[in-house]
């Protein structure tokens, strides 16, 4: 089982998503958020294959879902879902992402 938190900023709303890996190398996925929207990503993101984490953008799953579901294109949650997958499938090991933001203003 891996289970990955996300804070995602400005919004405010922390995420828990845990992934853990079924039978025939499906994984199952449970997303927790205080965010509406990432909760209907919830609903919709139950199952994930390993060969998704080298799906495309356009053809990822994680992606398509997010598409129908976040209105803010910069959240970090489904990278995070992704991270998660990579993971739990032994295709990267358990490191830290991190984004630093400095704002300098003239």
């Amino acid at each position: 089982m891996t289970r990955v938190k996300v804070n995602s900023g400005a919004c405010g709303f922390e995420s828990i998503i845990v992934l853990s890996k079924s039978e025939d190398s499906r994984f199952n996925i449970e997303i927790r958020s205080g965010c509406e929207m990432v909760k209907k990503l919830a609903e919709e993101l139950k199952e994930l294959e390993m060969m998704d984490a080298f799906k495309a953008i356009f053809n990822n799953p994680v992606f398509r879902a997010s598409n129908n579901c976040l209105r803010h294109v910069s959240c970090p949650v489904p990278v995070a879902v992704l991270k998660a997958l990579e993971v739990e499938a032994g295709l990267a090991v358990a490191r830290n992402v991190k984004i630093e933001i400095h704002n300098e203003k003239n």
